[in-house]
């Protein structure tokens, strides 16, 4: 079975490859040789992709993270955070779907973030950006039910990737992230470390195998317990 999987090169897409790669999907990456906020370039690149054999999996990890308090964000960072991690979701997933519709089988994942539905200083767009890409996919799981296609979101916490240490001075990103940071509003880990991307990747992998073969609509957070379970 082919696996389209999009930020295929980032710290999340590349351990949601390996972990897919390993269950016996073909992986096809998609990364920064695609735009994935061109519709155009994604249809072409998905067209490209059925031809070797139908897509039967479909995880939307790209994504990117502008910072800044609400009241400063500029226009660019707003649209580019816009762009990529709602708009994205929205043209691969529109690409693949149709043509999961006619096989009436499939399974779609969007990763997104635990930041969608608990507020972050200075994470305004990202966190906007992530509800847009989760209620997008469960409204899209719901129109696909019928076909049996399935969409779940995973949405983690603070994960040991670029993305989370560029938010923090040097090795201060995983000890600020597990122990908290009060003065932000900002609870730390319960369970005393950041996830790993292959924590991650393993409940991508989940969420797409025949063992959630009744699990759609769904946003499994996967955290450490950095939301306190909301």
């Amino acid at each position: 079975m082919i696996a389209l999987v999009t930020g295929s090169a980032g710290g999340i897409g590349s351990a949601v490859c390996k972990r897919l790669t390993d269950d016996g999907y073909t992986v096809a990456g998609l990364d920064a040789d695609v735009d994935v906020t061109s519709s155009e370039q994604v249809e072409a690149f998905v067209e490209l992709v059925e031809a070797s054999g139908p897509i039967g999996a479909l995880v939307n990890a790209a994504g990117v993270l502008r910072t800044g308090r609400a009241v400063e964000l500029s226009d660019a960072d707003w649209a580019a955070t816009l762009a990529v991690n709602a708009s994205g979701v929205f043209h691969v997933s529109r690409a693949v779907a149709r043509r999961m519709i006619p096989r009436r089988a499939g399974a779609i994942v969007t990763v997104a973030s635990n930041a969608s539905k608990t507020a972050r200083q200075n994470m305004a767009a990202y966190a906007a950006s992530k509800a847009a890409a989760t209620a997008f996919t469960k409204c899209l799981g719901l129109e696909l039910a019928e076909f049996g296609i399935r969409c779940n979101v995973v949405a983690p916490g603070s994960t040991d990737t670029p993305m989370l240490t560029g938010l923090w001075d040097g090795s201060d990103a995983l000890r600020t992230s597990v122990e908290g940071a009060p003065g932000a509003y900002r609870v730390g880990i319960p369970l005393g470390r950041v996830a790993s991307p292959s924590d991650v990747a393993d409940a991508v992998a989940f969420l797409l195998s025949d063992r959630a073969a009744h699990i759609t609509m769904q946003d499994l957070t996967v955290d450490g317990g950095a939301c306190l379970g909301v």
